[in-house]
């Protein structure tokens, strides 16, 4: 640089024609290089230039593209892609303040302290850089700029209140998409400006807004550069931006960067906010409209002076520390994170073993990650492309072709076309890069054609996206009260002269503008009436549809496919609800009433398809009397009765009306009266939405998931809930009512006041821990004592004791199958249908209460007998072995003894959740036995294992009739009049019914 060169930072703030300055300057030497901080301002500034002086003397060179005459004078480039050491007369660097920017700094910083011209520089940029300068570049000159507009702030703004001509700025893509759209709807359109655009979408967006097809403009930040649009208003839409690391608040000085975009030349602008922005504080705005700015103390810097004789020692030259206070080594970039991940590669580290390798790594590394992906995953492809290099020094042109190839797509939406045109970027940096293609020239047309045209498709994209073309012409017209043109698709989209403008839902319109007053009226009007021959249509369709096209959900809507058509309303009957249909008032009465009939059949056979066995059981005329009214009775409750709440009803019931109640599949249970076939997931989904409507519940609650036995019972839900699911509250889970009946089934013969245990089959059919069935015993009227004692492991049986067994089982096998099938006989079925209050209350009569203790406590000493009489025929080894042997310490176990609560049954009955409608008849136990001594020895202390049970336990327990029922006050008189007990008789409700009679016929 000569002695009389000059060093001047022309300084100010946005419209002071700091940039037009320094292209005039430029222009006045023989030859100039102008750094620029965007590609989208160096093809602006290009095009100035070329417009001056002729395209043959103008050089453009970015990342992306490199257009070099071979008598080129003036290089427009991006500070990046500045050449070094050229020797020009003069040399610009704009926006110079982003030296302090954390991503990019340390590059303008670097053609700060190193970057001059022959005869001239010139450093463009904000006033806040005039100390850093001063102290930096001893002998800089500084020139003060104005700007030449006033610049006033109008505080919060919606978007339907925009004025015309204004952009609408923001930080991030999504709401970049979601103000255009917004425009779209309310303005009718606006053009798009993001940095991530190509040169030729962003020029062709501007295009669109420069010549007055739309007034509006949505831009990132990229505006806030150097762009001179005819812009009089900025709206932030936010005021926080991710600056590569995290969410962060602008400064003030960024937002008055972007706000001086308003007001061009002698032309004042204002600045607001809009959208989720807050309003801008008192002192930001003063800071703003006056330029008064925090100086900024410290810059970027990152070392130039690279050491190349290894990967090691380049990165520690990269990472050395700045000499100067005034300088702030730059964070990790790009390409010093691509450099450390691919140095921890065997083979790159052994590819990159001498200087020349090495500066190969590092210019491979400088490729930019358009792609955004990950760190690791732009490695992995940078290793690829260096591997070509250090192998034959080029890329091969297959694998390239390959690459574009993938890319060179026009089809997709705008991201995707977004993403293509990152990606392609990648390849047209490689294109540019000297001596890395065979013929640099053809692939720099290659992969510039195909930049071209996805940069033509993600125009056509986002103008199709966000540019109204025909609201404006649909405004003008309904100014000028010219008729619309209004048409419906065969799917149901409403367009109004082309436009679409909502959507045909079932018989009602939804309209998908956000129009207001007049205009959305309007559209509203134009729209029905392109849609009134179309619901007639429509109409005669849905009354032929047939039923599998129609359902109804568990909050009573009607659905014909994903459409709502209509809802139920209650009725004068739970089993014969109302239909209220959607259809709107200007489709006319006939539609109405043609959808109102086709979804009254549809409900009525869905009833009548789904109650078919309640329906048939209210049309019996043969039922009279009690059994008419009984019938009457289940009728109205949907089929399910808890038998406490009809107690009375049934202990009036005769044989005979309970024998014709039956046939129609009515079954007596010890807790709920009720029809089988409707416990089934698809009655029970209509049964409760029917009984919601008949309570008026403004919310239905919806049905259990089928297949469960029992659910956690929710106090919240109405109270008959668990009744219409077809379940009974009991503790804190529900059980389903078949179940309960078969688990009433192996409650009857056991002993409800000397206690007894849970076994593994009532266990099983509930799918409950101990634990859980402790609460529900509780919950259904029992008394659960908890104990423990210890754990008796079963013993090897002898063949003799297993065939005993064995034989003992066989003998028991048909009671145990007529406990799980459910008894009918008279006897059984006499106990399982008596009055509630006796049945559930009133186990044993108050004179012979004390019997059974007594009983009890005479077989107590006979228990025991046998176990002193097998003690002498142990053998001597065997007492032996037990002396010799430590003794362990016995495990533990948890057990329950389960007796009748009394009047406990009666409180929970009438605790809604714990309420108890029935109880076991209370019974001896079975001549066969089948209680472990723990039901009744371990009480006392004793400690037998089910497998040592013998014939003689089964002397225990209360002495039986022949008949098998306990001798005792069990109130068994009321039974006496049915006939005796069959023990082989087959449950006619069991399902197995048909087989079982089969099989008993054979034998």
């Amino acid at each position: 640089m000569s002695a009389q060169a000059r060093v001047t930072a022309v300084l100010g703030p946005t419209n002071t024609g700091k940039t037009h300055y320094a292209i005039d300057r430029m222009l006045g030497y023989r030859s100039g290089v102008i750094g620029l901080p965007l590609r989208l301002l160096a093809r602006e500034v290009y095009d100035k230039i070329v417009a001056a002086r002729g395209p043959s003397v103008v050089a453009l060179v970015t990342g992306e593209e490199r257009i070099v005459p071979p008598r080129t004078q003036y290089w427009v480039c991006t500070v990046e892609a500045m050449p070094e050491g050229m020797g020009c007369d003069f040399l610009a660097i704009d926006e110079i303040q982003l030296c302090a920017d954390p991503e990019r700094g340390h590059v303008f910083t670097d053609r700060l302290l190193r970057a001059r011209g022959q005869k001239e520089t010139l450093f463009l940029g904000a006033e806040t850089m005039r100390g850093v300068i001063a102290e930096l570049v001893p002998g800089a000159s500084f020139l003060k700029r104005e700007r030449m507009s006033q610049l006033g702030y109008t505080g919060s703004r919606k978007i339907s209140r925009m004025p015309a001509r204004s952009a609408v700025v923001g930080f991030s893509v999504d709401n970049i998409y979601a103000m255009a759209e917004l425009i779209r709807r309310q303005k009718g359109g606006a053009a798009v400006v993001m940095g991530a655009l190509s040169p030729r979408t962003r020029n062709a967006q501007v295009e669109l807004y420069q010549n007055g097809d739309v007034d509006y403009l949505v831009a990132t930040d990229a505006i806030g550069m150097g762009l001179n649009l005819d812009v009089k208003h900025v709206a932030f839409s936010s005021l926080t931006k991710f600056d590569g690391r995290g969410m962060r608040m602008l400064a003030p000085n960024e937002l008055a960067q972007i706000a001086g975009r308003a007001g061009r030349g002698m032309s004042d602008g204002t600045f607001g906010v809009t959208g989720e922005a807050s309003p801008l504080d008192e002192e930001v705005i003063e800071a703003i409209t006056e330029h008064r700015f925090t100086p900024i103390r410290k810059l970027q810097w990152r070392n130039h002076k690279l050491n190349f004789g290894g990967i090691t020692s380049l990165i520690d030259s990269l990472e050395r520390p700045p000499a100067h206070e005034r300088l702030l080594r730059a964070r990790d970039a790009d390409d010093i994170l691509a450099l450390k991940n691919m140095a921890s590669d065997a083979e790159v580290s052994a590819r990159a073993s001498d200087p020349a390798s090495v500066r190969l790594l590092w210019d491979v590394c400088r490729i930019p990650d358009f792609r955004g992906i990950s760190h690791s995953e732009h490695a992995s492809l940078l290793m690829r492309i260096f591997g070509f290099l250090h192998e034959s020094g080029q890329v091969p042109d297959d694998w390239l072709a390959t690459q574009v190839k993938r890319i060179d797509r026009v089809d997709g939406d705008i991201d995707a076309l977004s993403k293509r045109l990152a990606f392609i970027r990648t390849w047209t940096y490689v294109a540019q890069r000297k001596d890395w293609l065979r013929d640099e020239s053809h692939w720099r047309g290659e992969t510039r054609g195909v930049e071209d045209r996805l940069s033509d498709a993600l125009h056509a994209r986002l103008t199709q996206r966000f540019v109204d073309r025909r609201t404006s012409v649909l405004l003008r017209r309904l100014k000028q009260k010219e008729a619309l043109l209004a048409e419906v698709s065969e799917t149901g989209e409403v367009t109004v002269e082309g436009e679409f403008v909502g959507r045909l839902e079932g018989f009602r319109f939804r309209q998908d503008k956000e129009a207001s007053g007049q205009e959305a009226k309007t559209l509203r009007q134009a729209s029905l009436q392109a849609l009134v021959p179309h619901f007639n249509l429509r109409a005669d369709r849905f009354y032929n549809a047939p039923d599998t096209e129609i359902d109804f959900t568990e909050q009573g809507g009607l659905m014909w496919g994903d459409q709502a058509v209509g809802k139920l309303a209650k009725g004068d009957e739970p089993l014969k609800p109302q239909i209220v249909a959607f259809v709107d008032d200007e489709a006319g009465p006939d539609v109405a009433q043609k959808v109102q009939r086709r979804l009254q059949h549809f409900i009525d056979r869905k009833i009548a398809a789904l109650f078919e066995p309640l329906l048939n059981l209210g049309r019996d005329e043969a039922l009279s009397g009690l059994a008419r009214g009984f019938a009457f009775r289940l009728v109205e409750a949907l089929g399910i009765l808890p038998r406490g709440e009809v107690a009375d009803d049934v202990k009036a019931l005769d044989q005979e009306a309970r024998g014709a109640l039956r046939k129609h599949g009515v079954r007596f249970g010890q807790y709920t009266i009720f029809q089988p076939l409707l416990l089934k997931p698809a009655p029970t989904r209509l049964r409760l939405v029917l009984w919601s409507l008949a309570r008026d519940l403004q919310e239905f609650p919806e049905a259990p998931p089928p297949g469960l036995v029992t659910v956690v019972a929710q106090k919240s839900l109405p109270q008959g809930y668990y009744a219409m699911a077809g379940y009974r509250a009991a503790g804190e889970r529900a059980i389903r009512i078949d179940m309960l009946e078969r688990l009433a089934d192996m409650l009857r013969p056991e002993d409800s006041r000397a206690g007894f245990e849970a076994k593994a089959d009532m266990l099983s059919i509930t799918g409950m821990t101990l634990e859980q069935f402790a609460d529900l015993m509780q919950g259904l009227g029992y008394k659960a004592e908890k104990g423990e004692r210890a754990k008796v492991k079963p013993e090897a049986a002898t063949p003799e004791a297993a065939k005993a067994d064995t034989t003992e089982a066989e003998s028991e096998k048909p009671d145990t199958e007529q406990a799980e099938e459910g008894s009918t006989d008279p006897v059984a079925e006499a106990g399982a249908e008596t009055d509630p209050v006796a049945a559930t209350e009133t186990p044993v009569s108050d004179a012979d209460a004390a019997k059974p203790e007594a009983e009890v406590a005479q077989a107590e000493p006979a228990a025991e007998a046998p176990a002193e009489a097998e003690a002498p025929a142990e053998t001597s080894d065997a007492i032996a072995d037990a002396t010799s042997v430590p003794a362990e310490e016995p495990e533990a176990e948890t057990f329950f003894t389960f007796t009748w609560g009394g009047r406990a049954a009666r409180q929970n009955r009438d605790r809604g959740n714990r309420r108890n409608d029935g109880k076991p008849q209370a019974r001896g136990q079975k001549t066969g036995g089948d209680k472990s001594a723990g039901q009744g020895g371990d009480r006392q202390g004793g400690d037998k294992a089910s497998g040592d049970r013998g014939r003689d336990n089964r002397s225990k327990g209360k002495p039986r009739k022949p008949g098998g029922k306990p001798q005792g006050g069990n109130k068994a008189k009321v039974f006496e009049s049915a006939p005796p007990k069959k023990k082989d008789r087959i449950d006619p409700d069991n399902p197995f019914a048909a087989a079982l009679m089969g099989l008993k016929d054979k034998s």
